[in-house]
Parts: structure tokens; C-alpha cells; sequence
């Protein structure tokens, strides 16, 4: 939810192994550890030479690498692909504000860097790229269904409501919608499954389900492009074909259920309006989106923030959302997941204002409350699935992904997290990166809550850890090519539109790869921890 929409602050989380990307006159051949398992308490990454970069190397797969595979990457090769990255980023518009230049956030056109990326693509498997593009349309009926379900919702974080006042404030919204029977006719949802693939298991389990503000669809594009590029020019060197990449379209396709909802509301002078951040360096992954509807689809957009929105915005008794003097179709969210979006009551007015209206909401209150991680937790009980799915299969698809979930109320789960809290992440309810606690930060944390009370431990959920396979990957972040350790996140984009008992679109919309060093926690290129990527199918 929301990962990657806030202001881009980048924190350099790389140690000083830089790998400088001038040529010499001598050429030399970079060198990679060999691979490593570690032992089985399963403290780290295991490590292998997965990455892309690393087939080029000449490991692929445990009976080693085929001997047309094998290719040398030297320093001079790297060199060439570095430049040439940078400068087609800069020509293609994968770029992001640079937080050292002030009004980079603000003003389009200002203070632009390269959006942090991985120089090759991460290796993924065929079958488990397929299982996660085949749960996508699940995941979105499975959300509509649970936003249906108004008692489900506030009966699961009603103790999570006592502790977490945003939550509360969310929940305050949805009830009144409840009070006043609000319906939604008309429903849009633009999500985001995020995935690790567990090296132990080797199973797909899904991290988290973002219902807001899923970032990331018009740069995540640019990477899959820039790759297909980079091994077109230089594929035969590194022995990778581009066909192995997959298309991505993601931003299209957004684009295209952005604007069949503005269709089905009915007024052709209507707009999509788009609430962002007040500073906005990621401001460019969101334009590539906006900019498809006026040359491809004939409606307008305008960007506001919530404080603006309440300052300017009114509501008609026929319900009708007026910004300024434009009827609104279509509210799209790239802001509203944090509390820090509403630092004052004009920000949740203009969040109420904008839930009573009859517009469009991408997400609605009930889609937003069921993307929150306690809905994850609860989602994840025995006969839970049940109660929303009708299929049985796909209710297997489903469970099959769910890691290990636990409220703290569960003893043998706390326990466990106690006794050995390398094994388990402890989850607030917050979005954005940089929130989830690790390691003996678990262990601390749960005794701190218990004192507490059981109160307090209603703001948490307790999930397993996952282990992804490690290898060394080149991440490019401010013209740097850094050669690192590095686990990837798989997040796959869908989208639904619902008009009644109609289902208008209901499909896969693409993929965010992002990658991060493996001695990093979180995962959020916005947050500072990650760099975007792309796939590379074995």
C-alpha cells in the first residue's frame, strides 16, 4: 500500500564498494566470490549466483553453466553499459526529483536524477512469474469482496482502532458510510501483490497486498525497457537474450482502467483528479500515467493534494464532486496512505468530502481498510478465504501464498518470535517503507508491547520471514555502479473496475521488480532501500 508514493529520500544504504565505471587500457576481469550456503538457523540470505549478471558470469543453475553461457564481464563491458544506461534513462524519462536540490518535489522539470536501478535484470522462474500473474485477478475479486463486507472489516481492526489513531480515523469514515448506507455502484481498484520467493521452500509467498497508491507503473515499464535494450546491444557479450524479459504494460493499462471508470461515470466534461503529496519527487512515474488520458483517451486530469481539495473542493446535493469549477469523475490516490499526508482536519475533510461524493474512488475507504496488513493477518485464518471465494481453487491458489501470519493474541506465535525473532518480521499498520521491525528489534519490541498491555499489541502483526536467494547484482544509484549482494521483491499490478453486477476489467497489469542489498530489511525505492528491476526468465 502506498510503497514508493512519498517524497524520494534516498539514504545511501551501500558500503564504499564501488565499481568505477571508466575504462582502462588494461581490461580487467571482475571477480565473484563463489557461491555459499549458510548454516540452517537461517540468519541471512542464502547466497547464490542468481542474478543476471551473475549468468553472465557463468552460473546457471546447480550443474553449472552451459559452455555457450559462459561470458566474462569486464570492466570495460560494464563500463560501456553504465554510460549507455545513464544516458537512456536520461532520454527516456526514468528519473525522479534529486532530494538535495529544493525544489525538486515541486516544480516538474527541476533537479532530476536517474530513478535508482539494477544495470541487469534479476532472474526469476518461469513458474512462479506465472503463478503470481495468475493470482492477480483472485486478489482483486478477493479485495472487492471483503470491502462488500462492512461488519468484516470494522469488527477486525476494531482493537487495532484503540491503538493506531490513522486506522481509527480510516475506520471513522467507512462507519459513517455504513451509517448513511453509502454505496459504491461503481468500483476501481488498482493493486499491487508483492512476492518473495522463499530459496529453503523455494515457494511463492506474497509479502503484502497494496490497495493504494501502487507506485511504481510507469518507471517499473522504463526498467523492463532499458534491459531490453541493454541486452539487445549487449546480449551476446553477457550470453542473455531480451526475450527473455518480459513485456511490461503496466502504465497502460492503469491508464486504460482509469478511463474506462471515467466512461462509466457518464459526463464527458468530468476529470480524474489526482491526489499527490504535496512534494512529489517521484512526481514523474505518476505523469507518465496522467499524460496517456488526454492523447489516448479524450478526458482531463488535474493534480491537487488533499488541503487543496478541501480549500477549493465542494460537494452538489446531487453528490457531485466539484474542484474548483470541474466535476470530478475519478479520484485517483497517490497520497493519503500515511499519516503524515494529514498533518491537519482539512486533509481527513477533504478525505470525507471526497468518500460521500458519487465520484469514482480509486481506492474507496472499504478498498483501502482491506489492503491493511490486519486484513492480511485475518485473510489468513482457517475458513476466512472461504467466506469471499467461491472456487475452491482459488481459494487453494490463494492459501498457498499466505506466509505465516499471527495477531499478537497468539501465544505459540509470540513465543516462537520471541525465542528466535531472526524468523519473523513484526508489521505496524504503516505504509511506505521504513516501518517493519527486524532481528533482535523484534524480540525488544514484543516485550516493550507486553508490558504494555494487550491493548497495544493490537497495532502489530507477526509475520514469518522470508529468505530469498542472494546474488551479486550491479545498482546504479546517482551515476554510481555499486556490485552488491541483493534479494528481490516481485510486485504484480492489477486492476478491477466493477459497475454493479458487472465486472468491466478484472486482469494482471504488469510488474514492479525492486532489489535491495541483502543486508537491507525494507524494500522501498521511495524509502530509500531499493532500486527498481526488471525480470529475466529461466
Amino acid at each position: 500500500m502506498g510503497s514508493g508514493c512519498s517524497s524520494l529520500s534516498f539514504p545511501h544504504p551501500f558500503p564504499p564498494q564501488i565499481l568505477t565505471t571508466t575504462t582502462t587500457n588494461t581490461t580487467k576481469t571482475l571477480n565473484f566470490t563463489p557461491p555459499f550456503s549458510l548454516p540452517s538457523n537461517r540468519r541471512e540470505p542464502v547466497m547464490t549466483m542468481s542474478h543476471s549478471s551473475s549468468l553472465a558470469n557463468g552460473a546457471v543453475g546447480s550443474d553449472g553453466p552451459k559452455e555457450d553461457q559462459k561470458r566474462t564481464v569486464t570492466e570495460e563491458l560494464l563500463g560501456k553499459m553504465t554510460a549507455d544506461a545513464l544516458v537512456w534513462s536520461a532520454l527516456h524519462g526514468l528519473v525522479v526529483g534529486d532530494r538535495r536540490v529544493p525544489r525538486s518535489g515541486t516544480v516538474p522539470g527541476v533537479g532530476l536524477v536517474h530513478a535508482p536501478f539494477a544495470l541487469l535484470p534479476m532472474t526469476f522462474p518461469r513458474s512462479h512469474w506465472s503463478q503470481a500473474r495468475e493470482l492477480a485477478p483472485i486478489f482483486n475479486e478477493l479485495v472487492d469482496r471483503v470491502s462488500l463486507d462492512g461488519k468484516f472489516l470494522q469488527d477486525s481492526l476494531s482493537r487495532t482502532k484503540k491503538v493506531d489513531a490513522f486506522t481509527g480515523r480510516l475506520l471513522d469514515i467507512h462507519s459513517k458510510m455504513l451509517e448513511i448506507k453509502k454505496t459504491e455502484d461503481i468500483r476501481l481498484g488498482l493493486f499491487r501483490s508483492d512476492y518473495m520467493l522463499d530459496n529453503e521452500t523455494n515457494l511463492l509467498f506474497q509479502i503484502e497486498l497494496n490497495t493504494i497508491a501502487s507506485s511504481f507503473p510507469g518507471l517499473s515499464c522504463l526498467v523492463s525497457e532499458l534491459h531490453r535494450n541493454l541486452l539487445d546491444h549487449y546480449g551476446k557479450d553477457l550470453g542473455l537474450d531480451s526475450r527473455e524479459v518480459p513485456g511490461n504494460t503496466a502504465v497502460s493499462q492503469f491508464a486504460e482502467a482509469l478511463a474506462k471508470a471515467w466512461g462509466e461515470y457518464g459526463n464527458s466534461s468530468a476529470v480524474v483528479l489526482v491526489v499527490v503529496q504535496p512534494e512529489e519527487r517521484n512526481m514523474y512515474d505518476q505523469y507518465s500515467l496522467s499524460t496517456i488520458f488526454p492523447v489516448q483517451y479524450f478526458s482531463t486530469n488535474i493534480r491537487r493534494t488533499l488541503a487543496e481539495v478541501d480549500a477549493e473542493g465542494q460537494m452538489l446535493s446531487n453528490g457531485t464532486l466539484l474542484v474548483g469549477d470541474q466535476a470530478v469523475a475519478v479520484i485517483y490516490f497517490r497520497a493519503g496512505y500515511t499519516p503524515n499526508d494529514y498533518p491537519s482536519e482539512s486533509e481527513w475533510a477533504a478525505r470525507f468530502m471526497i468518500e460521500k461524493s458519487s465520484a469514482i474512488k480509486c481506492p474507496s475507504i472499504s478498498y483501502h481498510l482491506a489492503g491493511t496488513k490486519k486484513i492480511q493477518q485475518e485473510l489468513a485464518k482457517p475458513d476466512i478465504l472461504e467466506r469471499f471465494l467461491d472456487s475452491e481453487e482459488d481459494v487453494a491458489k490463494v492459501r498457498k501464498c499466505f506466509a505465516g501470519l499471527w495477531s499478537l493474541d497468539n501465544y505459540e506465535g509470540v513465543k516462537a518470535a520471541m525465542e528466535k525473532p531472526e524468523l519473523f518480521v513484526l508489521k505496524p499498520q504503516r505504509e511506505g517503507g521504513g516501518n517493519n521491525i527486524y532481528g533482535d528489534d523484534v524480540r525488544e519490541t514484543l516485550a516493550r508491547l507486553q508490558e504494555k498491555g494487550s491493548e497495544e499489541l493490537a497495532a502489530y502483526i507477526l509475520m514469518q520471514r522470508i529468505f530469498p536467494t542472494a546474488s551479486r547484482s550491479y545498482l546504479m544509484r546517482e551515476g554510481i555502479c555499486h556490485q552488491e549482494n541483493a534479494i528481490s521483491e516481485l510486485g504484480v499490478y492489477g486492476a478491477y473496475l466493477r459497475n454493479r453486477d458487472k465486472v468491466i476489467m478484472n486482469q494482471e497489469c504488469g510488474y514492479l521488480m525492486r532489489t535491495k542489498v541483502s543486508s537491507s530489511d525494507e524494500g522501498g525505492v521511495a524509502a530509500g532501500f531499493a532500486v527498481l528491476d526488471s525480470i529475466y526468465l529461466t
